[in-house]
């Protein structure tokens, strides 16, 4: 078991931890930052303990579904041992990629921004580790996905209901404590992806599309086209939450926030086959290039239409000069979006997970804030 925890160790952090140590002094420096510029919002302990179990559960499941981890995972698998041993220091290997790479990033950004107490922060770290432990047991019997539905609902109407509660930290490691045996009992072939989906036939035609490959990878990745829906669905909420401001300064935020549709924007990063594949194609710009940007720019309009929308029907007051702003910032970041792919792809990157967190999706849309200050001052 500690071979095992090793090998997938060396595999996320590097061979001496390298990669932990760097994020780990980057997240201070970000985090010491934050705290001294005195920049205070109240954060009630129920948001907390629920944005960390979201976060936190669904890197994990990005993780364990990782198409590179899969088949680390069979390789794995191959070697003379008991594959339920394997679970527990697969788990915990990658709980702990995700907990210290990506998880630690939320939790410092939310405590350096808010006064916690003690008892909370100890509630977001017990519930990040639901998160991890809940996750993984829910993959391992996915085809049974209302039973994992019901019990991810659960937790939630426990944190909802009971956040604020002296009991919901027992009952918090009650949960983990059956979710760690839930593990136990685990086969490590559960942790293995199907492919069954992937090996459909495809129909013949005469002429190439990009734009049917790339609605055939959305629809052939459901984690991607999920990301989608939650996208539009978080457009039709951001009003409300919105709704303290005056309008001419939730729309660029708005933009900003829809334009991080981070799977739709990394197809060649995550694919460095299908990269090199593109790169050989006769006068690959235009056959590509012009494609892959209309159709970033078709989802991020969708997602500006729908956030305009929903603003109407809330606050009113939606001008001309506004769905102008939407045209012009989703072509914006779509163009942005498409040169960073074509002349800087993401290299080194050890699962797929690090692609939807890289801080490379943070820079347009920082960029487009500042331009949205511009244009609405």
């Amino acid at each position: 078991m500690k071979m095992t925890f090793k090998a997938f160790a060396k595999k996320l952090f590097g061979v001496n931890l390298e990669r932990l140590k760097r994020t780990f002094f980057i997240y201070l420096i970000v985090f010491w930052g934050l705290y001294i510029a005195d920049f205070r919002i109240e954060i009630a302990p129920v948001i907390l303990y629920l944005m960390a179990v979201s976060f936190t559960a669904g890197v994990m499941r990005q993780a364990l579904s990782s198409p590179d981890n899969a088949a680390y995972v069979r390789h794995m698998l191959m070697l003379p041992f008991d594959c339920r041993q394997f679970v527990l220091p697969y788990i915990a290997a990658l709980g702990a990629y995700t907990l210290l790479t990506k998880t630690a990033a939320l939790l410092m950004l939310l405590l350096a921004v808010s006064d916690q107490a003690p008892a909370a922060i100890l509630g977001s770290i017990l519930c990040s580790v639901n998160a991890v432990l809940m996750a993984a047991a829910i993959y391992s019997f996915r085809k049974y996905w209302y039973a994992g539905g019901f019990w991810a609902a659960s937790l939630i109407a426990a944190i909802l209901f009971l956040g604020n509660s002296p009991m919901f930290l027992p009952l918090l490691i009650v949960n983990g404590v059956l979710a760690a045996m839930v593990l136990q009992r685990a086969d490590g072939y559960s942790f293995c992806p199907s492919d069954a989906g992937n090996s459909r036939a495809v129909k013949r035609r005469k002429r190439h599309s990009v734009w049917r490959y790339l609605l055939r990878y959305l629809l052939s990745h459901k984690n991607y086209l999920l990301n989608t829906v939650v996208m539009w669905g978080a457009a039709c909420v951001l009003p409300v939450f919105f709704k303290q401001m005056e309008s001419q300064f939730m729309v660029p935020i708005g933009f900003a926030i829809l334009s991080m549709n981070t799977p739709v924007c990394i197809l060649l990063s995550c694919d460095p086959s299908f990269e090199q594949a593109v790169r050989f194609l006769p006068d690959q710009k235009r056959a590509f290039c012009i494609p892959y940007c209309l159709f970033i720019f078709a989802c991020n309009m969708t997602a500006n239409m729908i956030f305009l929308f929903s603003l109407q029907m809330h606050n009113g007051n939606v001008t001309v000069f506004m769905t102008a702003a939407a045209l012009f910032f989703a072509l914006l970041s779509a163009v942005c979006s498409v040169l960073l792919e074509w002349f800087y792809p993401i290299r080194d990157w050890k699962i797929e997970s690090d692609l939807w967190h890289h801080p490379r999706k943070y820079i347009f849309p920082a960029i487009m804030l500042l331009l949205a200050g511009l244009l609405f001052a």
